[in-house]
């Protein structure tokens, strides 16, 4: 498929918009499509070949002039096309402007979102896990904006804990490694082995994988946490 242009979504969206009952006029002003119907707000729409930041400004800037602004964009294909509006259609919701798609192998358009106010609605659950985290956490080990990194989590810290206690005892049962640590979760944690650092010895017993043993030494090199007494 050739490049696509920006003028080949206006027919489709001027027919959708005209099946409405709206008459539909292009470049009014700044706006690339402006429609109007009788008893009705003019409803804008932006037109872009693609999502883009710019795309949201003059979306945003619209809204000054009516509460009925919309985004269109041309349709693509496959799963990254799939998330890009999904997660635009998100952006669009939390400002109140509407997203549009056309299909330009058939002129098909959908109306994905219509323009709404929102109000995000926030989330008990997810708040108290944020919170958890951040009081368990010890200190302030991790680079904000990290990418690419193993960051270091209140769990990983708790299982740094119950690691270098092994390393110090030798295998141990998870009771006394949660009383000597202070992680009270150390045999669940030590059961589930979520880093392949431990191993069971016999029943309630763990000791430290070769990998744990490796990944121990390496994590306290970091001085992600001082080594236990």
């Amino acid at each position: 498929m050739g490049r696509i242009l920006e003028t080949e979504l206006y027919q489709p969206v001027k027919a959708y918009l005209t099946g409405q009952g709206y008459e539909v006029k292009a470049e009014v002003g700044a706006a690339d499509i402006v429609a109007c119907r009788e008893g009705a707000d003019p409803v804008i729409v932006e037109l872009k070949t693609g999502f883009t930041l710019g795309l949201f400004h003059q979306a945003i800037a619209r809204q000054t002039i009516t509460d009925a602004v919309y985004i269109a964009v041309a349709r693509g294909t496959g799963r990254r096309f799939q998330q890009a509006l999904k997660s635009n259609k998100k952006l669009a919701r939390r400002l109140g402007l509407g997203l549009i798609t056309v299909r330009l192998s058939d002129q098909l358009v959908e109306v994905h979102l219509d323009p709404a106010p929102y109000t995000p609605r926030k989330s008990k659950p997810r708040k108290d896990r944020l919170l958890r985290e951040f009081s368990r956490r010890v200190g302030d080990p991790n680079t904000g904006g990290s990418t690419r990194v193993t960051l270091v989590t209140a769990y990983r810290q708790d299982a740094i804990r119950c690691a270098n206690h092994l390393l110090a005892n030798g295998p141990s049962r998870g009771a006394e490694v949660a009383k000597a640590t202070g992680v009270e979760r150390a045999t669940r944690m030590m059961a589930d082995d979520h880093y392949g650092w431990f191993e069971r010895v016999e029943r309630g017993v763990y000791g430290l994988s070769p990998k744990g043993r490796e990944s121990v030494a390496a994590e306290n090199e970091g001085a992600c946490l001082p080594v236990e007494d």
